[in-house]
């Protein structure tokens, strides 16, 4: 439900107001618990859109001495959720199909950006593409997002 102060305000305000949402978007993503473990950045969030960054450690390593799946998962899934939220109302996963086609290694900087394809009242669709330090495509995944109406709590 829109609130009638903002039908009230200039597309000026709009923007200005999507901006600080947005920025409260980011930081609430940087300052999650589960983001923090790995050391998640948020370098850029649009709606529909988002770019984020984490440096691959040893102690992310799997049987193999390089990156667990797990955490270039996660890096993508914090992507995926930042850009699937970023129009300020809560959406969550339906589905995330992952490809991975290069391994990480301890000492990578990996990006992950996640960039909206299609969006219906209640589902969106995303293609998110994880790269290392030598802009090497490490991983590609397709996601799905069921759409909510509410507000993210953080911005009621």
């Amino acid at each position: 439900m829109i609130k009638r102060e903002w039908l009230a305000i200039s597309a000026r305000e709009r923007i200005a107001l999507e901006e600080d949402n947005l920025e409260m978007i980011k930081s609430s993503i940087e300052h999650e618990p589960y983001a923090k473990m790995f050391g998640i950045k948020v370098l850029s969030l649009f709606p529909g859109h988002s770019i984020v960054t984490m440096k691959v450690l040893k102690s992310y390593n799997n049987i193999f001495g390089i990156a667990h799946g797990g955490a270039v998962f996660s890096l993508l899934d914090v992507a995926f959720g930042a850009a699937a939220n970023s129009y300020g109302t809560v959406a969550v996963a339906l589905n995330v199909s992952v490809n991975y086609l290069k391994p990480a290694k301890d000492g990578d900087i990996l990006t992950a950006e996640a960039k909206e394809t299609a969006r219906s009242r209640k589902v969106a669709s995303f293609s998110i593409i994880v790269k290392n330090t030598y802009d090497e495509i490490i991983a590609t995944a397709q996601s799905v997002a069921y759409l909510k109406k509410d507000l993210l709590p953080f911005l009621s």
